[in-house]
């Protein structure tokens, strides 16, 4: 399985304090807006404006008016949120992240240099330091059956106990332009995924997802 240690560098997100103690990382989903609660109050001032309640904004960050932020939301420094983004709530965008146009993000963390530039929907997932969502392509976070969660590692099964939960992208993933990243996707630090790919399970670290079949390490 993929621990928080396998696929993050916790030195890159503010999210370090809730995801150090954890050993599965989406056992932080349930967690994220309560952290973000409690740490947005202890911004510093002359960092952070609080625009409206239970959102702090790094004054660095760059936010196009037509953006849409609900709390509780954190934007970090260099952060940059584009012309009609969407975030519903429980969102931390770390510092020189990307949010771009028509993006949605709910109960994410995203860590430092994370680019979701196009038209990406992002729920329920967490995506390590410098990860890449091509245009399009999107985190799946329920079942068509509405069953909980399961997490898939070859022949392993691990239940999650959740409805919602999308993926987790360890450091430096690339996916590719309209690709689905199905419930319970785990890929590991500096794997890529081609283009109109529909991915599910564990991916292994620096691997190339060409299909379900397919599976290269990185040369």
């Amino acid at each position: 399985m993929y621990t928080v240690a396998d696929l993050f560098d916790l030195t890159h997100t503010l999210a370090a304090p809730l995801l150090q103690p954890l050993s599965e990382p989406w056992l932080a989903l349930q967690k994220i807006g309560e952290f973000l609660r409690a740490l947005g109050p202890t911004l510093s001032k002359d960092e952070y404006d609080n625009p409206a309640p239970e959102v702090w904004i790094a004054k660095s960050a760059t936010v196009a008016a037509s953006a849409s932020i609900t709390g509780p939301c954190i934007i970090c420094p260099g952060a940059e949120i584009r012309h009609c983004a969407f975030i519903r709530g429980n969102a931390l965008v770390g510092e020189g992240a990307v949010v771009g146009n028509s993006v949605e993000l709910k109960n994410v963390i995203l860590f430092d240099k994370v680019q979701t530039p196009h038209y990406n929907y992002v729920g329920d997932s967490i995506l390590g330091y410098r990860a890449h969502m091509g245009a399009g392509s999107i985190t799946s976070n329920v079942k068509s059956d509405k069953t909980l969660v399961t997490v898939r590692d070859g022949e392993s099964r691990v239940e999650t106990g959740l409805k919602k939960f999308g993926a987790m992208l360890g450091d430096g993933v690339e996916i590719g332009c309209n690709s689905v990243l199905n419930p319970g996707t785990i890929i590991g630090r500096e794997s890529r995924v081609y283009p109109l790919s529909s991915v599910r399970g564990c991916i292994p670290a620096g691997c190339i997802y060409k299909n379900a079949g397919e599976i290269a390490k990185v040369e």
